[in-house]
């Protein structure tokens, strides 16, 4: 789950970072407001989308004056930001963060990842800050710089501060830089965080180790320990079906391609999307319907599918292992009956139950295609769509 930076920066405040002072605003008054509560002669008028790269596609203004406050916010208020992270559909822009201006005397990047690879919590820095950390890693790898953090011990105090001399903070600010990397590290456990990323962590004039930016994302799987974060999540920033497939219990992801596909698994549903990737196809979606899925689940994955205008054809992949296929066959003929199937829907069905469930999808009198392998079905679906 994502959240907004002003959201974040509440977050991380709470475990000693220091961030600057700032006010959400959903109206270009209340932007006003909070520019003549904050009281300083520079304000910045930022964005917030759950999307990266807002100030390249002009989602961030340095105001100098409630003027030039109230003028940078009607421009962005309502207006569709379109950036690496958004897509060409962009998003609009429906709140800003109304924030201090400060005297930034270099700009850095530190951020926490979970490394799969030797799985560990992971922070890494740069002094390229400001930058995507994604072009540094392209084009100046050996200005990141990481230290694997064991688990029993936490972020020591010697990994930060060699964090903080490999990127060159200044020498009398590196013991706040320590402090602010041990909280960030900090948050990041606490809050079961899959991302905590500052871009940039700045140095101030005024001797201050400052997180200018901050995106943090969790784990949904964590959530139900963290009310307070899940009370943090703006509907509108998520897709519409994936919103609706959450109310489910379904894992369900949205994908720019015209077959839809149902699979039971996510092992499954990878290896789905990949075969008819290499039959030519461009799946629609990664929708796991999981392993105890009940018919009126199914049903409402089957919904969810065919509200996507861009699908147009579906594949249903089930290897019934504790998911039973009757169970399935089920839930695609009451969902086919209540929602009208006007597309073509390819099914492979293996495992427990096969036979009862081919069955009842023969015995429906709906238009299904049946495919003896995963390799059948797709090039079977591929063809249909084409």
């Amino acid at each position: 789950m994502n959240i907004h930076e002003y959201q974040g920066k509440e977050v991380l405040k709470q475990y000693g970072v220091v961030v600057p002072e700032g006010k959400v605003a959903f109206t270009v008054d209340e932007a006003v407001e909070a520019a003549e509560s904050l009281g300083t002669p520079v304000v910045v008028v930022k964005a917030q989308i759950h999307a990266g790269g807002r100030g390249k596609a002009g989602g961030v203004k340095v105001a100098k004056g409630l003027d030039e406050v109230r003028t940078y916010a009607s421009e962005i208020l309502g207006k569709v930001l379109v950036t690496h992270q958004t897509g060409p559909e962009g998003k609009e822009v429906k709140r800003l963060l109304i924030e201090q201006g400060c005297d930034i005397q270099k700009e850095y990047y530190v951020g926490v990842v979970v490394d799969r690879g030797t799985g560990r919590v992971v922070m890494m820095a740069s002094e390229e800050g400001g930058t995507e950390i994604e072009e540094v890693a392209e084009h100046s790898p050996e200005k990141i710089f990481k230290e694997a953090i064991d688990p029993a011990v936490g972020l020591q105090p010697f990994q930060a501060r060699k964090l903080a001399y490999a990127i060159n903070i200044p020498g009398k600010l590196v013991n706040k830089a320590v402090k602010f990397m041990i909280a960030l590290y900090t948050a990041f456990v606490d809050k079961d965080c899959s991302i905590a990323e500052i871009n940039p962590l700045v140095v101030t004039g005024d001797g201050n180790v400052m997180a200018l930016d901050a995106k943090l994302n969790f784990d949904s799987n964590a959530l139900y320990r963290h009310k307070d974060i899940l009370e943090l999540r703006d509907l509108e920033e998520e897709d519409a079906k994936e919103i609706e497939a959450s109310k489910f219990d379904l894992s369900y992801i949205a994908l720019d391609g015209n077959i839809g596909c149902m699979v039971n698994g996510a092992g499954l549903a990878m290896a789905t999307m990949d075969i008819i990737k290499y039959y030519g196809g461009d799946p629609a979606n990664f929708l796991d319907v999981g392993g105890g899925a009940t018919t009126e689940k199914v049903t409402e994955a089957f919904k969810i599918i065919l509200s996507d205008p861009k699908v147009k054809g579906i594949f249903v992949n089930i290897f019934g292992g504790i998911m039973k296929c009757d169970v399935i066959a089920n839930g695609v003929v009451e969902a086919a009956k209540q929602v009208g199937l006007d597309r073509p829907l390819v099914v492979r069905l293996e495992g427990t139950n096969v036979e009862l469930g081919k069955t009842i999808l023969n015995e429906s009198g709906l238009n299904i295609v049946a495919a003896d392998s995963m390799a059948d079905g797709a090039q079977k679906i591929v063809a249909l769509v084409k």
